[in-house]
């Protein structure tokens, strides 16, 4: 399975990003989908994670509030709308296919996923 993640960029603080991460495979629509980023020297962070059916979502405590998770199954994609970015959120953010059930603790866990797609890097500039 390729995940194809876009939409980074060079922002200022305050500004919004919409990052974008499509896929080819047909079982999409069973994925738990996440987004995670990194920071070079740091471990990767969970950011935000959603259910296949896309009724449900979590986020991290530094997203919740401003980013929001959202999936097209028509399209394979799901999209991470940031907004009010600040230079902590600088780093490469990168999505990710989970083919296991939706357990809340554990799809906040970068190792419970299965499928990784290549980074996108987002810098926030103050």
């Amino acid at each position: 399975v390729q995940l194809q993640a876009s939409g980074g960029g060079l922002v200022q603080e305050g500004d919004s990003l919409k990052l974008s991460c499509t896929t080819s495979s047909h079982a999409f629509s069973t994925y738990v989908m996440g987004w995670f980023r990194q920071v070079p020297g740091k471990e990767r962070e969970f950011v935000a994670a959603i259910i296949w059916t896309g009724s449900s979502a979590l986020y991290s405590d530094s997203g919740k509030g401003r980013f929001t998770i959202s999936r097209d199954d028509t399209k394979n994609t799901v999209l991470l709308q940031m907004n009010s970015l600040k230079p902590e959120d600088t780093a490469v953010y990168s999505c990710a296919a989970r083919t296991s059930f939706w357990i809340p603790w554990e799809v906040r866990s970068s190792g419970s996923y299965h499928y990784w797609g290549q980074g996108t890097l987002v810098t926030v500039s103050s």
